[in-house]
């Protein structure tokens, strides 16, 4: 990818409105969603959105659920809190702050972009797809805000034809693939619906890509001229500090953000949900406590074990089982003790290496991160079976 695509402060105004737009109506709304489908608890949980997709508001918290469900917290508030987290981290790099912490999108300047396909991604494919919906019938409508979306802006750079085309793609091929594969490979067999989420996320965007380099105009980015945002240049020391932030940055590495304030913004967002209804987060499950405890251990063994690999190559996708096996290991084990180790030691050792392996043999016309959910499918696979065998659960 050409990091030199950057938006200039007149260019990028255009994305920036329209996120700082959609983000105030994602507030608006949302509260006002919360007050037409009011219950005893503080807030409703999942249960009550569940039971009242017909009604306008329980949809709309569906969709901005979605934000925050590659993170398995599927929450309004934490949707917002990624977004005002991340909004905070784009500024705070474009004005070169210190405490910016790892610069938002990998420094490309590219924010606005990425999240303005992605939200058009997610908005054309809850549009498409929506009806698949039911008070009994989960389905992964999440998964264009997390995928070709911000995929093809990181690949191609800056403008309206790029996020257009990504927002398109992800919502017509990512989507309906992950629909597919959930439907009559994971739900048949028994298994782990995100093995189904993250290989849709594949096949959908190797036919995307396919697409792209096949009719390149797809995807021309804009040719004006353009300025690099300011950056605090510094060399890490990798020590205790930069250890603490890398794992809180793992938690917003999936939406392309991987940055401390999105996932500052994300967390607090869900335990704000945790507070006000404890049956609301983590598909109300009640195990949002377990799900963070486990998604910390992974992200900090991985961050520890493959220190060496983050000092040689500057970035290492130790963020994978945060968003694959650790949380479907509670789903599907429960949120034991023992669960919550070995899916955060055994995701921690495997699914890194794994998902290098694989981008490293992708074709440069393809972003990496496609051998990042290849990973997180192939690591959960098998992970999740060894967990049963070892605690003796009959799941899976």
């Amino acid at each position: 990818m050409d990091t030199s695509l950057h938006d200039t402060p007149t260019r990028a105004s255009s994305g920036t409105l329209t996120g700082l737009l959609l983000l105030s109506l994602a507030i608006t709304l949302t509260v006002i969603s919360g007050k037409l489908l009011a219950v005893d608890a503080l807030w409703p949980g999942y249960g009550d959105m569940m039971a009242n997709l017909h009604h306008p508001a329980a949809w709309w918290r569906w969709i901005v659920g979605d934000i925050s469900e590659v993170a398995f917290y599927k929450h309004e508030f934490a949707s917002i809190g990624l977004l005002a987290g991340a909004g905070l981290g784009w500024w705070a790099n474009r004005t070169g702050k210190r405490w910016q912490g790892f610069a938002i999108c990998y420094g490309t300047g590219l924010w606005p972009w990425v999240v303005t396909s992605s939200l058009l991604g997610l908005g054309l494919g809850n549009l498409l797809w929506g009806w698949t919906l039911s008070a009994d019938t989960w389905q992964p409508t999440f998964v264009a805000f997390v995928s070709m979306p911000a995929a093809t802006v990181l690949l191609f750079g800056r403008g309206w034809r790029v996020a257009l085309t990504g927002a398109i793609m992800g919502a017509v091929l990512i989507t309906p693939a992950c629909l597919l594969i959930v439907k009559y490979v994971c739900n048949p067999l028994a298994l782990p619906v995100v093995i189904g989420n993250v290989t849709g996320m594949a096949v959908g965007s190797v036919i995307g890509f396919l697409l792209c380099k096949r009719f390149p105009a797809l995807v021309k980015p804009d040719a004006t001229p353009s300025t690099a945002p300011p950056v605090v240049a510094s060399t890490p020391d990798y020590g205790v500090r930069w250890t603490l932030r890398r794992i809180l940055a793992d938690f917003s590495e999936a939406p392309f953000f991987g940055n401390e304030w999105a996932s500052l913004g994300l967390v607090l967002g869900a335990l704000l949900a945790l507070m006000l209804n404890p049956a609301s987060p983590f598909y109300g499950s009640g195990w949002l406590l377990q799900l963070l405890a486990a998604q910390t251990l992974a992200s900090a063994l991985g961050v520890l074990i493959w220190r060496h690999q983050w000092i040689a190559r500057g970035w290492y996708p130790t963020y994978i089982p945060v968003v694959s096996v650790a949380p479907a290991a509670i789903l599907v084990h429960g949120g034991s003790l023992p669960v919550i180790i070995l899916s955060a030691a055994l995701g921690a050792l495997l699914a890194p290496p794994l998902a290098v392996a694989i981008s490293q043999r992708l074709p440069s016309y393809m972003h990496g991160y496609i051998g990042n959910v290849l990973s997180m499918a192939i690591s959960t696979l098998l992970i999740l079976p060894l967990i049963g065998l070892i605690i003796g659960s009959p799941n899976l």
